[in-house]
């Protein structure tokens, strides 16, 4: 008779998002995680089949967290939509290197299921619907795992952005400029301000 499981999908999760946040996403190995855990590789199958099965238990686990309660209907749409922007983003920034298994596996990740579900309530409720909500949510989806990746590997307090305000102005002008500007712009300025100008076109 096969042995009685003693770890729950939450502790294996754990574990694998431990070596993510520390290691980074490429050390994510089923060797890496039964060490972590403190067993053998083999013992760690009895669990999970794969590092894919581990991948979308880090995702579930990490976005399990957000929270998908609609906000207040009373609201206009945009600001309900940035409410589950930022709630999306929050779990998201917490662990960064998860991000890019969100895209791998969102269609297997009850969680963003839940999150997509109400975001998609909020633009149908706000006239929404067709092409036009499919581009909308499209286009939220992309932005939020987009800025993210970029506020924290290319974030605009980093080196490139010292490296480019020195360019040479008679060659790139508005390259220099824009990039000596950008040492003034926070990752919540530059985070919310470009997502209130993708609202305001999704608005148009």
């Amino acid at each position: 008779m096969p042995r009685p499981r003693s770890l729950t999908q939450d502790q294996l999760a754990s574990a694998a998002l431990a070596v993510v946040d520390r290691d980074g996403l490429a050390e994510l190995s089923m060797r890496a995680i039964a060490k972590e855990l403190g067993m053998s590789t083999m013992a760690l199958y009895r669990y999970v089949d794969s590092r894919e099965e581990l991948e979308r238990l880090v995702v579930e686990y990490v976005l399990g967290a957000v929270d998908t309660e609609p906000p207040p209907s009373g609201e206009p749409w945009n600001e309900r939509i940035e409410v589950l922007v930022r709630r999306l983003r929050e779990a998201m920034s917490a662990h960064p290197a998860v991000v890019p298994l969100t895209v791998a596996h969102r269609h297997q990740t009850p969680a963003l299921h839940r999150w997509t579900e109400t975001a998609l309530a909020v633009l149908a409720e706000a006239g929404f619907d067709g092409e036009r909500r499919v581009v909308a949510l499209r286009g939220l989806i992309a932005y939020v795992i987009g800025a993210i990746q970029l506020e924290h590997l290319g974030a605009l307090s980093g080196e490139g952005t010292a490296a480019m305000s020195a360019l040479t102005p008679a060659e790139f002008p508005h390259l220099a400029e824009t990039a000596r500007q950008a040492r003034n712009v926070g990752p919540d300025q530059e985070f919310f301000g470009g997502l209130a100008a993708l609202l305001r076109g999704l608005n148009a």
